[in-house]
């Protein structure tokens, strides 16, 4: 299972939030390529670079920030936030993303998600498939669509998906455990597909029970920040598989 440690990015600076909302903006450090350098000092080596001020703008906005951390390390990166044109995914390549996620743009426009996914292949684009009450929520997580999770999930694996990150918006910043029955019914739904578990990440011991569930990969983010896992910990995880 990937450990993908979180960097989201608001003016240029590393924050999470709570339940998405913007509001709830904690600053952890004002510069994103010190931390990216921390997880790969203990051995990481993925990591989920989201551009929150491009969610909210639709369009890309952070990616000079995806660029000095694809080019100061050596991190494998998959970038979300704000990709809705051709344009803005040219920009996130471009920038030294090796995959980039989609989620709103795969509800309001599929058919642009689907010409990513033939023109990059499914290695390359990741579904984002983040929900609040298993509907979808959209636009940085501001709006709530009527598209259910798991059909959601089925008809773009049935385009050729291949990853998927799914996020339970009630749980992410809480620090009171991940979605596993969200989990679990999106791998007896869709078996093949590759689910990237995130939100509620609150302590090491989740870590092994997402693996033994499936799940591909674990986004961790606000545990890591508030010192609930160590990067220790994580560099003792990876280093035994």
């Amino acid at each position: 299972m990937r450990i993908i440690p979180a960097i989201d990015i608001i003016d240029g600076k590393c924050v999470r939030l709570s339940k998405g909302d913007y509001a709830t903006k904690i600053v952890y450090n004002e510069n994103p390529l010190e931390v990216a350098k921390q997880f790969e000092d203990h051995g990481i080596t993925f990591l989920h670079l989201v551009d929150l001020d491009g969610a909210k703008s639709h369009k890309i906005i952070n990616h000079k920030i995806l660029e000095s951390i694809a080019s100061k390390t050596n991190l494998t990166i998959d970038f979300g936030g704000g990709l809705k044109s051709n344009e803005d995914v040219k920009i996130a390549f471009n920038s030294g993303a090796n995959q980039i996620t989609g989620g709103s743009i795969a509800v309001k426009n599929p058919n642009l998600f689907s010409e990513w996914l033939s023109a990059y292949g499914s290695d390359k684009i990741i579904l984002g498939a983040d929900a609040n009450n298993e509907k979808i929520a959209i636009g940085g997580w501001l709006e709530e669509s009527d598209q259910k999770v798991i059909p959601f999930i089925e008809n773009f694996h049935a385009k050729g998906v291949k990853y998927v990150i799914s996020t339970d918006i009630a749980k992410d910043g809480m620090l009171e455990g991940p979605s596993f029955g969200l989990y679990e019914k999106i791998r007896k739904a869709v078996p093949e597909v590759s689910i990237i578990a995130s939100g509620g990440i609150s302590c090491f011991d989740e870590l092994p029970k997402l693996a033994e569930m499936g799940c591909n990969g674990v986004i961790i983010g606000k545990a890591i920040y508030e010192n609930k896992i160590s990067l220790k910990q994580l560099e003792k995880y990876i280093l035994s598989k």
